[in-house]
């Protein structure tokens, strides 16, 4: 069955959002509506569309015009078996002492690695993306240097890859995990599961801190907050609330280009920079909680 896709950019969240719901009412409608924010500091969203009929182009013209966007790009996918493709693509990955694999590389893990199994057809964190894999290494250089936290946070977790490598080497720590997405919850405890660590540290559903649980197990110790630069700066604030005097935060989910602005912010909140690592066109930040 042929699949097609229609992406189109254009300014401002609302209309991009607006514009994504009069894509879902098309006929044929689509099978899928995402709308995100391209993270270049443009202020520019991108909507795209997948149908597995062709969709109307008369229509998507009609709507690039009315909400002021840019014509859509229409194309025909390829039939492709996307399960198989994206374990070919995604091989396993070695971050310090940690090994990051799917299901199906299990017979790769060696013997001397800290192994995580998280799948790749679920939520966002698979130790692939250069956002996660810069916080699982500036983890492991911290471990290595003999940073012990006695509390840990994983805010934004996705598959709770971050949780998980702190469970799997801070067997005393209290450790949670939260995520503002319900599915993204139900991934990372799936994912404990898989990796045995049940009762090792828990999962909430909750948009930053915003969890009596988070509330009262605080001040942490160590943070990890891969999300995004715009979340990362409002989060500033709440994170000194919630981080001990001399705890570190582990920060990515943004570009290098961003990497200036959201040190500038946690600076303002009282920490200051205790290291930086960019993998490509991602960094990641350690700030330590003055």
């Amino acid at each position: 069955m042929p699949t097609y896709s229609a992406l189109t950019t254009l300014m401002g969240e609302d209309a991009a959002e607006a514009l994504g719901a009069a894509i879902e009412k098309l006929d044929p409608a689509p099978v899928g509506v995402g709308v995100f924010e391209i993270e270049d500091d443009s202020g520019l969203w991108e909507v795209g569309a997948y149908f597995t009929e062709k969709p109307n182009e008369v229509m998507l013209e009609v709507l690039a015009l009315a909400f002021e966007a840019k014509p859509f790009a229409l194309s025909e996918l390829p039939e492709i078996d996307w399960v198989a493709h994206v374990r070919r693509e995604l091989a396993p990955v070695e971050a310090g002492r940690f090994f990051v694999y799917g299901s199906h590389d299990a017979d790769k893990v060696p013997a001397d690695k800290i192994a995580l199994q998280i799948e790749a057809t679920v939520a966002f964190g698979t130790g692939h993306h250069g956002t996660t894999l810069g916080c699982l290494r500036a983890f492991d250089r911290l471990v290595e240097a003999g940073f012990a936290p006695a509390k840990v946070a994983d805010i934004g977790c996705g598959t709770a890859v971050l949780a998980l490598a702190a469970a799997a080497v801070l067997p005393d720590a209290l450790i949670i995990a939260s995520d503002i997405d319900r599915v993204a919850v139900d991934v990372a405890e799936a994912n404990v599961a898989i990796n045995g660590l049940d009762g090792r540290l828990e999962c909430l559903e909750a948009a930053g801190f915003a969890h009596p649980r988070l509330a009262e197990a605080a001040p942490y110790d160590l943070v990890f907050a891969n999300i995004l630069k715009g979340p990362l700066i409002e989060l500033a604030p709440p994170m000194a609330a919630h981080v001990a005097r001399n705890g570190l935060v582990i920060l990515s989910g943004l570009l290098v280009v961003q990497a200036e602005a959201v040190t500038a912010a946690y600076l303002e909140a009282g920490f200051r920079l205790k290291a930086r690592e960019d993998l490509g066109e991602w960094s990641a930040l350690v700030m330590e909680r003055l």
